[in-house]
């Protein structure tokens, strides 16, 4: 078989399409770096949604946590509190017992069992948590000039937070917000260990570099090249974050402007 033939049986296995059966036998190069590539449509999924769901919510967390009203406060505190000091992997498991518990029950939403929703929602509850906490460091540093600026224009309410206040905040928050969204795309391989399992056998990029490695008993050839596909992924991410970053700060001076560092996180 070649490598375009392998490449059209299996590129798009991880959704369900092509051949049904994974290789067994006399497992090739071109088999791992295609199966393993068509689990990383998974990966991106699991990453590109929670951030895009948890960035709403961490500016709402973020805007709670920094209210005078208790109301509001309290529960921004203590829901950015428990995600942030509970361990990710601990969440999966506690997540889906429940969501196991709410499906016996008969609650209607047993497809919160499943990985692509269940594992999602787990995913977007952490990012929202530390990202709120980023963007809550952001809003307390936002320059008091920029604020007494929005008075002297008369801004006030929700126009003055959309023009002036939520502008800053994400600029001022930018880069460390990057380093989570690196974090959050490699978070996803824990989804493999998480308990939620994996329909029909369409599972993540671990999924199958885990599979290879058992089958041809040789784990230094598919996790190198897992590896391999998340430095591709996250230079991508960098690349994103950048131009985002650059539109953000365009209006300063050169020497101004807050540049991406990025800062590997050892423990979550």
């Amino acid at each position: 078989m070649s490598c375009l033939q392998t490449i059209s049986d299996y590129g798009l296995r991880s959704l369900g399409y092509g051949e049904r059966l994974l290789p067994r036998t006399d497992i090739t190069l071109c088999e791992q770096f295609t199966l393993i590539g068509s689990g990383m449509i998974w990966n991106i999924y699991y990453g590109v949604l929670a951030l895009l769901a948890g960035f709403i919510m961490a500016t709402a967390l973020a805007v709670g946590k920094n209210a005078h009203s208790l109301w509001f406060r309290k529960p921004a505190e203590w829901f950015i509190f428990v995600f942030r000091g509970s361990p990710l992997f601990i969440q999966f498991f506690i997540a889906y017992l429940l969501f196991l518990e709410l499906k016996v029950a008969g609650v209607g939403l047993g497809f919160l069992t499943n990985a692509t929703i269940g594992a999602l929602v787990v995913l977007f509850l952490n990012t929202a948590a530390y990202s709120g906490e980023i963007f809550y460091g952001a809003l307390r540093t936002i320059p008091r000039g920029d604020l007494e600026a929005a008075d002297a224009y008369g801004l006030s309410g929700f126009s003055r937070f959309r023009r002036v206040i939520w502008p800053s905040m994400l600029r001022l928050a930018w880069p460390a917000y990057t380093n989570e969204a690196i974090f959050m795309f490699h978070a996803t391989t824990l989804v493999f260990f998480s308990g939620f399992p994996a329909m029909r056998q369409k599972g993540d990029a671990l999924y199958y570099a885990n599979y290879f490695a058992d089958k041809t008993f040789n784990p230094f050839v598919p996790y190198p090249i897992l590896a391999g596909y998340f430095i591709i992924l996250i230079l991508i991410v960098i690349s994103l974050y950048g131009l985002i970053n650059k539109r953000l700060n365009r209006h300063l001076p050169q020497e101004q402007r807050r540049k991406i560092r990025l800062r590997p996180q050892i423990i979550r």
